[in-house]
């Protein structure tokens, strides 16, 4: 019947030439005997001289109709038949289940595809995922703050990929509540779960506003602390890091004991350089510990050094902080151990790391320093944009 087919439709293709019916209907005939539901080398090759013989007499649309793979079979225009395809949006286009089914998953698709060395990768996800979060304040308040969102999990070896979008869909479902380490845990469980990963990691970066009094005239203004939280799942446990960058000025105490020099000795005006500077610090909350407030690691911050850079000032403000740096001047190896002082001093905090970056005002290069307590932050390794991100942009 396959035979009886092709012939069908091989009558009435106009300008077939006869002798490729006539060969092809041989080839059929010759085959009756045989297996009708295994065609020969012979009707193939009778097949295939009617299709190459009716594709060059119609047009390239007419080909891709049928089948854009026919023109494949016609020599010299194995590629030249893509076929007509619409250019106007489809609106009214809606997908279902049955045509979901039939689109490509490349990224949970077998091991064959891996490409590269079938190893375990530790981390893999997105980043700078983007969306409004609630966050509880100290005071009881509720503030919604832009946030950008790092998660990622482990993949096994011999598994292709994962489905990005499956993070972004699991951390919308609980975007609308109040956020705290507790809604994070839940869902950093849904990610998990939709995909089949024993390792996880969420991130969550935001400014978080303060209201800071100058330091005399009684002014205040709104300081913006950078922030991450930070929940890790390494091997069924789980660990809480909070980050915050505390951005302070340092006046280097040799200048300013030089300068105290130029003036008792010499009588000549004198001041010491002080500059910018940023301390990241990056704590490990104790577990089933108090809950450690945004505001509470930054007043500890402000308490280890006080010279925190302004937002509201007033001459009597800038007389101030002039007096201020001069009453607590640090080398960046003083501002990492006075950091250091005030954490270790905390109930609610574990291990912890301070990476302080002096961008000096004398020299053209900076002044760094990092101090770590415990094992999760230790490193042999720094990565070599580190103290490069340590820049605060007004």
């Amino acid at each position: 019947m396959l035979g009886q087919t092709h012939m069908t439709k091989a009558r009435k293709m106009t300008d077939v030439t006869k002798d490729v019916v006539l060969r092809y209907q041989a080839a059929i005939d010759a085959g009756q005997a045989g297996d009708a539901d295994a065609p020969t080398r012979a009707q193939a090759e009778a097949a295939l001289a009617v299709l190459r013989a009716w594709a060059g007499d119609v047009s390239a649309e007419e080909v891709a109709t049928l089948d854009p793979l026919v023109a494949r079979l016609i020599p010299g225009q194995e590629v030249s038949n893509y076929p007509a395809l619409a250019r106007a949006y489809p609106d009214a286009f809606e997908v279902d289940e049955t045509y979901r089914a039939t689109m490509p998953d490349l990224q949970n698709g077998p091991s064959s595809l891996i490409k590269g060395a079938m190893r375990q990768i530790q981390h893999v996800g997105i980043s700078n995922f983007r969306l409004p979060i609630r966050f509880h304040t100290r005071d009881g308040d509720d503030l919604t703050l832009e946030t950008s969102v790092t998660g990622t999990v482990s993949l096994d070896a011999e598994k292709k990929g994962i489905n990005m979008s499956r993070i972004m869909r699991t951390f919308y479902k609980h975007a609308q509540e109040t956020f705290s380490f507790e809604v994070i845990e839940r869902a950093i469980d849904a990610y998990k779960a939709d995909l089949d990963s024993f390792d996880a990691r969420i991130q969550m970066r935001f400014s978080f506003p303060m209201q800071v009094e100058s330091l005399r005239s009684g002014l205040s203004g709104y300081q913006y602390y950078d922030i991450a939280l930070e929940l890790v799942e390494t091997g069924g446990v789980r660990k809480k890091i909070m980050h915050l960058d505390y951005v302070y000025s340092s006046t280097c105490p040799c200048s300013l004991e030089l300068s105290e020099h130029a003036r008792q000795f010499r009588g000549q005006l004198a001041t010491p350089h002080s500059q910018r500077s940023v301390a990241r610090i990056s704590v490990l909350l104790a577990p089933h510990s108090n809950c450690l407030w945004f505001e509470d690691l930054i007043e500890a911050a402000r308490a280890a050094v006080p010279t925190e850079t302004q937002v509201m000032v007033k001459r009597e403000d800038e007389q101030a902080f002039a007096e201020l740096n001069a009453a607590n001047p640090i080398f960046v190896e003083d501002a990492v151990r006075l950091f250091t002082e005030n954490l270790q001093a905390e109930a609610r905090i574990t291990d912890f790391r301070v990476i302080a970056s002096h961008q000096e005002s004398l020299h053209s290069h900076d002044a760094v320093s990092v101090l770590t307590e415990g094992e999760t932050f230790a490193s042999e390794s720094l990565d070599p944009k580190l103290f490069g991100t340590l820049f605060h942009v007004g």
